[in-house]
């Protein structure tokens, strides 16, 4: 029941991309909202983008440097990182809930979304 597996995390250099993706098991993400948090050490949990049905929310951090996007196929989340930079270093968390309306606006509150998956460390270093 709602497993989420985030990878393609690791090491980039500042001004560099990754693209993280969020695999789905246990249901059919088309119709949940997915968000994408990060959590540096010693820091809270911090909002960084949702997805709905069919549009996307960022948090200000990330806004023009960040995409996401669902291949509901491959029933998996995407987040496109660019431009990146060292505050950009965290683990980043997929998650979901199925309390949230999918034809609404996405929220960026971690505590709105009660399944996660394990995370996936990004670095941003030179």
């Amino acid at each position: 029941h709602f497993q989420l597996v985030e990878s393609g995390g690791g090491l980039v250099q500042p001004g560099g991309s990754l693209r993280l993706s969020c695999a789905a098991s246990g249901f059919t993400l088309r119709y949940y909202v997915i968000g994408w948090f990060r959590q540096a050490p010693g820091k809270e949990r911090e909002g960084v983008s949702c997805i709905s049905y069919s549009d996307g929310s960022y948090g200000d951090s990330v806004k023009g440097r960040f995409t996401i996007s669902k291949d509901t196929v491959q029933n998996t989340v995407y987040l496109q990182m660019n431009s990146l930079e060292p505050e950009d270093t965290a683990v980043y968390y997929c998650a979901t809930d199925p309390t949230l309306q999918p034809f609404r606006q996405c929220v960026l509150s971690p505590s709105d979304y009660g399944y996660w998956g394990q995370g996936t460390q990004v670095t941003v270093s030179s």
